[in-house]
């Protein structure tokens, strides 16, 4: 095509475009800067790039033939600003593109600095998904642009950023067309409403007996607590666990953004590209790696504890997960975050993650019932000690499964529905919401010193009673920490404003399992 009759020997042009990077979940600008300029024909890229952004020489010279744009042969290039941060993935095709069509006088510049630009080429000019759309969308909207341009497939996931302007493109030309005549601009019609949903396929009521873990899941999600069950093989620790989504209040949108940022930039959203409205519940295998576990890689991506973010993560058989693996999730247990550093920066990851964990009493899963238990006392320590001190002190609660009974499996009568503790949750949640207005948290786990200074007061009597527990070895100071974080959310949860001896008493005996079965208290 004779798109570029314009141009004169010795021009110097010059174009900018809008686009974004990611890192970590979120977006950050980057200007697309093409120079056309005398010298040998040249296609040249500079910045920080991967291979797959440098490989886009390639794709935008073959998508731009196949098009229809024929080009001078001049010498161009390209910068990717800014330069020190390492660009990466497959979404500066597009950009880049459009920027050399810019320079070349093909396509008007003046609509350019109020748009973002962001896709993959494909040889043929299409336009294809990409990663990480809705972090893109939600930049360009605190940018202060008033208009994305993104695959016709990422429509639906950049529109949940909200208050701007999202034009899904299929082809390249479609695009061009569009910028040199913004009045055919036109926005879809289609209103994307993100409702709740609250479906499971699994209930409570599917659960007989076992009112401990029953009791205890329930606090452990009304205060955000992380929780250990221990007990026989085939108690039903998993069948609880994995219905603990169930009894979570449904994701706010501002969660939801999240959780859908950290899913889209690993490519694990649904195909129609909707907001998550559900909690995550991961449960990856105890042959992980660390790595996968907390994220990372040259360029760092979220692992399981981010995708778990706002959600559960369930580490079933816990014994059988790697030191390296239980030991780096004691900083994000605490901090609710977790930050992979590299040489150039650092990212950081969401981890604030109510992780679950389950486990068998012993190698065979059947002490202490010694008429099917064959363990000896050394293999039972061996196999108990694979959980240090430090990471068991991080769980607030410890449950211990009962034994089944046949006539626990056998009964016909229902236990109480997910519906019904959820309510309950959703009661004891908004107290919390409303004690903590103003401040950085939102759940009685998050609590520091400052706050049990100020929430957690005791009377003489409940005062003595934590003090014996702590003089006597039972507990450690992260331990009484997490008793009064516990007994302030079971005094919640009866709407009381102080903690009674009797909460204290509960909360305190979702520790004792630990002198049961480890013989004690755990120190740092």
């Amino acid at each position: 095509m004779g798109l570029f009759h314009a141009l004169q020997k010795g021009e110097e042009l010059l174009s900018k475009v809008n686009t974004a990077g990611i890192l970590g979940i979120e977006g950050y600008l980057v200007k697309t800067e093409v120079d056309i300029g005398n010298g040998l024909p040249s296609f040249n890229m500079v910045g920080y790039l991967s291979s797959e952004v440098r490989e886009a020489k390639d794709r935008v010279q073959t998508a731009l033939k196949n098009s229809g744009f024929m080009l001078y042969a001049r010498k161009i290039t390209v910068n990717l600003s800014p330069a020190g941060v390492r660009k990466d993935g497959t979404a500066y095709d597009l950009p880049i593109a459009v920027a050399i069509l810019a320079a070349f006088g093909a396509v008007r510049q003046d609509l350019l600095g109020q748009v973002l630009i962001a896709g993959e080429l494909g040889l043929d000019g299409s336009v294809k998904k990409i990663r990480g759309v809705l972090s893109m969308a939600s930049t360009a909207r605190k940018e202060g642009l008033t208009m994305c341009f993104v695959p016709a497939e990422n429509v639906r996931e950049a529109k949940c950023a909200g208050d701007i302007t999202v034009i899904g493109v299929s082809a390249l030309k479609e695009l061009i067309d569009l910028l040199n005549h913004p009045e055919n601009i036109k926005e879809e019609n289609e209103t994307y409403t993100e409702e709740q949903e609250t479906s499971y396929a699994v209930d409570f009521s599917e659960v007989n007996g076992q009112e401990v873990m029953r009791r205890a899941t329930e606090i452990a999600v009304s205060g955000m607590h992380n929780i250990l069950y221990i007990g026989p093989a085939g108690s039903g620790k998993s069948m609880v666990a994995k219905r603990i989504p169930t009894i979570m209040p449904p994701l706010s949108r501002e969660e939801s953004i999240e959780v859908t940022k950290v899913y889209s930039v690993c490519g694990l959203l649904p195909e129609d590209g909707s907001l998550l409205r559900q909690r995550p519940f991961r449960s990856p295998h105890h042959s992980l790696t660390a790595k996968a576990m907390s994220g990372g890689g040259r360029i760092p991506k979220p692992g399981e504890i981010s995708l778990a973010s706002r959600g559960v993560l369930f580490l079933d058989e816990l014994p059988e997960f790697s030191s390296d693996v239980l030991e780096l999730l004691r900083q994000p247990m605490e901090d609710r975050q977790i930050v992979i550093s590299r040489l150039r920066e650092s990212c950081v990851f969401p981890a604030d993650t109510m992780i679950a964990a389950a486990m068998n009493p012993c190698p065979c899963g059947f002490f202490p019932d010694r008429r099917r238990c064959r363990c000896t006392p050394e293999k039972i320590r061996k196999y108990l000690a694979r959980v240090s001190g430090p990471f068991l002190d991080r769980m607030d609660i410890c449950a211990e499964a009962a034994p089944v009974s046949y006539e626990m499996v056998s009964q016909d009568k229902q236990g109480e529905s997910s519906s019904r503790i959820r309510a309950r949750v959703e009661r004891t949640r908004a107290i919390q919401q409303e004690r903590f207005r103003g401040m950085d948290i939102y759940f009685n786990s998050e609590m520091g010193k400052k706050e049990l200074k100020q929430f957690c007061r005791l009377g003489k009597e409940e005062e003595d009673f934590l003090k014996e527990q702590f003089t006597y070895g039972r507990l450690s100071a992260r331990g009484c920490d997490k008793v009064l974080k516990v007994a302030r959310t079971i005094a919640d949860m009866e709407e009381k404003e102080r903690i009674a001896l009797s909460h204290l008493c509960e909360a305190a005996a979702y520790r004792g399992i630990e002198e049961k079965y480890w013989g004690g208290g755990n120190d740092e």
